[in-house]
C-alpha cells in the first residue's frame, strides 16, 4: 500500500485540535445538545434506578415474611398485625426502645404451609399454623408495598421511554443538521475552488468526501460523541452506588477490570491494523467500480470482461478475506468480554451467596450487584467497539478539512472594476503561463482580437490552444503578463461578471440530468420558456426537440447520453444563445459532427458569432477558413498570424496543415 493510501484510511484515534474544530460546527446547536445531555443524564439515573428498586422489591416486600417481627400486648397502642392474642410488628418498622426485650418472630413455608416461630430458630414444632386468610393478613404490608414498586416502575418505564425518544431525536435532528451544514460548505467550497484543483484529484475521491466522510462524522456527533458520556456516567454511577452498598463486592467486582484492560488493548491492536487494510482495498474497489463503469463501452468493443471481472474477483476477495479478519476478531472480543463478565459473576455468587447464607447481606443485595455487574459491562463494551468510530471520524475529518483548507483559488478582487457595457476587445500582452511551475505551455504570447472580429487558433494537440480559451475565461491565472478585456486587467474585473459575458461551446457537451428546457435555461429563472423555444428555433435545435415525445419536457439522461453528439452540439448553442453573450468561445464545437448536421451547426454558428467577438479552435481548417485572423501555435508559441489566403501565402505551417488536410498539390 502506498503512503497516500495509507494516510486515506487511517488517522489519530483523536486529535485534539480535529475534535476542536468539529466542536465548532456543534457550537450553534449548543443548547439542543446540552437538553441531550441533560436527558441523557435523566435517562442514566432511570437505567440505575431499576435495578434498585428491584432490590427493595426483593428485600423488603417478596422475602417480607423473613423479617422479624416483634411480638407485643394487643392492647399496645403501636400499629401492627392482630393474631393469636398478640400484636406484630415488623422490627424495621419500629422505633420503639421499649421493644427491643419482645420476643422476635418470624414466618416460615414448610411443604406448602406457613407458621409463626421464634426468629431464632428453623424448627416448625412448636411453630404456630398460619391458614391463607392469616398469611396474607401478615403479608398486607408486602403486597401493598409490591403494588407500590410495581407503580414506581411502570413510571420509571414510561419516562425512560420518554427521554430516550427525546435525547434519540435531538440527537440525531443536531446530527443531521450539522452535517448539512458541513456537506454544504465543503461541496460549495469545492466549487469555488480552480479548475487546477481537479486536475490534481479524482473525481471519485472528492465524491467520498462530500457524502461516505461527512456520513462518518454524523456516525461521530450522534453515536460517539454524546453517547459517549451517557457510557462513562453510566460506569460511575455503577461503581459509586456498588461502593456505597457494599465496598467489599464493590471491589471484588472491580477486581476484573486489569482483564478487562488487557482484552481492550489486544483488540484494539490486532483491529486497527485490520481496519486499516479494509478502508485501503475497499478505496480501490471503489475506485475499480468507478473506472470500469465509466469505461464499459471500451470493455465490451474490446471483448475485455473476463480481464476486467478478474481483477475485480481478485480485489473482491482480498476485501472479503480481510473483512472475515475483522468479523473473527469482534467474534474474539465479546466472548472474551462475556467469559470475563461470566467469571466476574461466578465470583459474586460465590462470595455473595455465602454471605447471604450467613444473613450477613440480604438476597437483593446480591441480585443488585449482579444486575449492576451486567451493566458495568456493557458500557466497556461500547466504549471499547467506539475507537474504530472515533478513528474512522478523525480520519474523515481530517480529509475533509485537508480540502476546506485547500486555498487554490482565482482570487477575486475586492473592489473590482465594473463592465458597463462590453465591446469584446481581448488583448494578450506578454502572456506567459505553466500548469505546473516553470513547465510553461504559453511563451510570451501576445495578440489583440478587435469588437465584433472572429478569430482562429490552429496547431497541433498540445500546441496550447485550449490553454488560451482557460486563461481568457480565467479557470487559470497566468503566470506573467496581461490579459485585458476592453482595456481592463481581468485580474481586476468580477470574475462572476466577466465569465456571464463569455459563451463557451465545447467539443464534449455537458449535459445535466433534467430536461431539455433545464439543459437550455441552466436554472435561471428569468429565462422564459417562449425565450427557450425562441433560441432553439434560431440555432436549427428545434426540429429534433419537436420529434422527441416531451418536447422541451423530454428528460435528459445522464451526460445527454440518449441524445447525438450533433443534438447535444445543438442544444448548447441554444443555452449559449439563451446568456446572450457578448464574446463567443467554440473549442472544436464541430469536430465529430455528421455532414447534414454540419450544415445546421454551420448555420447556427454564423447567427451565434454574429456581432460578437468569436474565438474558434478547429483541427477542421474549413470551418475557420472565413475568420478575421488566425493565430498559427507551435509548442506554446505563436509562429505566424493572418487570414486564410495570407497564411497560404506565407507557405508555412499554416500552408502544410492545409495541404495534408486537403492533399491539395500547389
Amino acid at each position: 500500500m502506498s503512503r497516500d493510501e495509507y494516510n486515506d484510511v487511517l488517522g489519530k484515534a483523536y486529535d485534539a485540535k480535529l475534535m476542536k474544530r468539529l466542536l465548532g460546527y456543534a457550537k450553534p446547536y449548543w443548547k439542543l445538545l446540552l437538553l441531550s445531555l441533560v436527558l441523557l443524564i435523566l435517562i442514566t439515573g432511570l437505567e440505575l434506578l431499576n435495578p434498585y428498586l428491584l432490590k427493595i422489591a426483593i428485600d423488603d416486600y417478596i422475602n417480607g415474611n423473613k423479617k422479624p417481627m416483634y411480638e407485643v400486648d394487643i392492647n399496645s397502642d403501636i400499629e401492627g398485625v392482630e393474631f393469636n392474642g398478640f400484636k406484630y410488628i415488623r422490627k424495621e418498622d419500629s422505633t420503639e426502645s421499649q421493644l427491643s426485650n419482645s420476643p422476635l418472630k418470624k414466618i416460615l413455608k414448610n411443604n406448602g404451609n406457613y407458621y409463626l416461630v421464634d426468629y431464632d430458630t428453623e424448627n416448625i414444632d412448636k411453630g404456630i399454623p398460619l391458614d391463607k386468610d392469616n398469611y396474607l393478613r401478615f403479608r398486607e404490608k408486602d403486597l401493598s408495598g409490591i403494588n407500590r414498586i410495581s407503580l414506581y416502575f411502570l413510571i420509571v418505564i414510561f419516562f425512560t421511554f420518554i427521554f430516550n425518544y427525546g435525547q434519540i431525536y435531538l440527537l440525531n435532528y443536531t446530527g443531521q443538521r450539522i452535517i448539512f451544514n458541513i456537506r454544504e460548505e465543503l461541496f460549495n467550497h469545492i466549487q469555488s475552488l480552480s479548475v487546477s484543483f481537479f486536475d490534481k484529484n479524482p473525481i471519485g475521491r472528492l465524491v467520498t468526501r462530500v457524502t461516505n466522510d461527512t456520513e462518518t462524522l454524523n456516525e461521530m456527533y450522534t453515536s460517539v460523541l454524546i453517547n459517549l458520556f451517557k457510557d462513562i456516567l453510566m460506569l460511575i454511577g455503577i461503581m459509586i452506588i456498588m461502593l456505597k452498598m457494599d465496598y467489599k463486592l464493590a471491589l471484588l467486582s472491580f477486581s476484573l477490570l486489569p482483564a478487562i484492560f488487557i482484552v481492550a488493548i489486544i483488540f484494539r491492536k490486532h483491529i486497527r491494523e485490520v481496519y486499516r487494510i479494509s478502508r485501503a482495498q475497499l478505496a480501490k474497489i471503489n475506485s475499480s467500480l468507478n473506472e470500469n463503469i465509466t469505461g464499459m463501452k471500451i470493455i465490451q468493443i474490446f471483448n475485455k470482461e473476463k480481464k476486467i471481472s478478474k481483477e475485480f474477483d481478485k480485489l473482491n476477495k482480498n476485501y472479503l478475506n480481510t473483512s472475515v479478519k475483522e468479523v473473527t476478531i469482534y467474534a474474539m472480543l465479546r466472548p472474551a468480554i462475556e467469559m470475563i463478565k461470566s467469571l466476574g459473576i461466578a465470583t459474586l455468587i460465590y462470595f455473595g451467596g455465602g454471605k447471604v447464607l450467613s444473613n450477613t447481606i440480604e438476597f437483593g443485595m446480591l441480585y443488585i450487584f449482579i444486575d449492576y455487574l451486567q451493566k458495568f459491562f456493557g458500557p466497556i463494551m461500547e466504549l471499547t467497539e467506539k475507537y474504530n468510530e472515533l478513528q474512522s471520524a478523525m480520519a474523515s475529518s481530517e480529509r475533509i478539512f485537508d480540502i476546506l483548507d485547500n486555498d487554490s483559488f482565482i482570487e477575486n478582487i475586492q473592489t473590482p472594476k465594473k463592465l458597463h457595457k462590453i465591446r469584446g476587445k481581448i488583448e494578450f500582452k506578454n502572456v506567459w503561463f505553466a500548469y505546473d511551475k516553470e513547465d510553461w505551455v504559453l511563451k510570451d504570447i501576445n495578440f489583440t482580437i478587435n469588437p465584433g472580429d472572429t478569430i482562429a487558433f490552429v496547431g497541433a494537440t498540445g500546441a496550447g490552444k485550449s490553454s488560451i480559451i482557460n486563461l481568457i475565461t480565467r479557470l487559470y491565472d497566468i503566470q506573467k503578463g496581461e490579459i485585458l478585456i476592453d482595456g481592463i486587467n481581468i485580474k481586476e474585473l468580477d470574475k462572476y461578471e466577466l465569465r456571464k459575458n463569455i459563451g463557451v461551446v465545447l467539443q464534449d457537451v455537458f449535459l445535466f440530468a433534467g430536461t431539455i428546457e433545464d439543459n437550455i435555461r441552466l436554472s435561471n429563472k428569468n429565462i422564459t420558456r417562449s425565450e427557450v423555444e425562441d433560441v432553439a428555433k434560431y440555432v436549427n435545435a428545434y426540429n429534433f426537440i419537436d420529434s422527441l415525445p416531451g418536447k422541451y419536457d423530454e428528460p435528459v439522461m445522464e451526460r445527454g447520453s440518449t441524445l447525438s453528439s450533433g443534438e447535444r452540439q445543438l442544444l448548447a448553442f441554444a443555452r449559449t444563445l439563451a446568456y446572450d453573450p457578448k464574446i463567443l468561445i467554440l473549442d472544436e464545437a464541430t469536430s465529430n459532427i455528421d455532414t447534414e448536421t454540419e450544415l445546421l451547426i454551420q448555420d447556427a454558428l454564423e447567427k451565434l458569432m454574429k456581432n460578437r467577438t468569436s474565438i474558434a479552435i478547429a483541427h477542421r481548417l474549413s470551418t475557420i477558413q472565413h475568420a478575421d485572423n488566425i493565430i498559427v501555435l507551435s509548442n506554446g508559441k505563436i509562429i505566424e498570424m493572418g487570414n486564410h489566403q495570407e497564411l497560404l501565402a506565407k507557405e508555412g505551417m499554416y500552408y502544410d496543415l492545409y495541404k495534408l488536410q486537403y492533399n491539395e498539390v500547389f
